[in-house]
């Protein structure tokens, strides 16, 4: 009688364990994943550069409703550890528990989380923002969010990883641009009676 042996852990390529350890997603991994495609990319990476000014290792989280405009954002700064996409998953998690509240009641998201994240080097792909987008990802499917872009921001400019898309301002060294990123109206309070029909008739105007 044959017995068949499955190969040991030591027979897998080192990339593979790598990704298999550290939770990272590859570059095809993430384009093949349905990610929602922003209308407007300059423009949202203009307006989360204006409002966090981010610096080298800081994450931007922000969610955006069905027309891109902001809805909340949340800025932290990357610990000094190893890249790892569950580490970044929890703290992404974290920010958007403290900024919004979650979707998971609905049948299908209707906003997106989007990632951008300044850092040192170039706009190429490497395994620190693949442990991002799996954090992201992941993030996203625990608070009832669609997993939207994420965004590299370094001194070469920004680019949307997956997408092909970029350019050159902002970039980490640059000033904040004049205009931000639109956001959605505040909902009118709750209120009942004279107070409530003197608060509509003010929106109306």
């Amino acid at each position: 009688m044959t017995l068949g042996i499955a190969p040991s852990s030591a027979s897998l390529s080192t990339s593979t364990s790598a990704a298999s350890a550290n939770r990272l997603l590859e570059p095809a991994e993430w384009a093949s994943a349905g990610i929602p495609l922003l209308r407007s990319p300059r423009e949202v990476v203009s307006g989360l550069h204006a409002r966090h000014r981010p610096k080298p290792a800081t994450a931007i989280v922000a969610v955006l409703d069905p027309d891109e405009r902001l809805l909340a954002s949340a800025s932290f700064t990357r610990r000094q550890a190893q890249a790892d996409g569950w580490m970044f998953r929890n703290s992404l998690l974290s920010q958007l528990r403290r900024v919004i509240p979650h979707d998971l009641r609905r049948r299908t998201p209707v906003r997106t989380a989007v990632l951008l994240y300044c850092r040192e080097g170039d706009g190429r792909w490497t395994e620190e923002d693949g442990a991002w987008m799996w954090g992201l990802r992941d993030a996203c499917t625990l608070h009832g969010l669609r997993c939207g872009a994420y965004i590299t921001l370094t001194r070469d400019g920004w680019q949307v990883l997956g997408e092909g898309r970029g350019g050159r301002r902002p970039h980490a060294d640059s000033e904040p641009e004049p205009f931000a990123l639109s956001e959605a109206p505040p909902p009118l309070p709750r209120t009942g009676g004279a107070a409530s029909e003197v608060l509509r008739r003010a929106a109306a105007r």
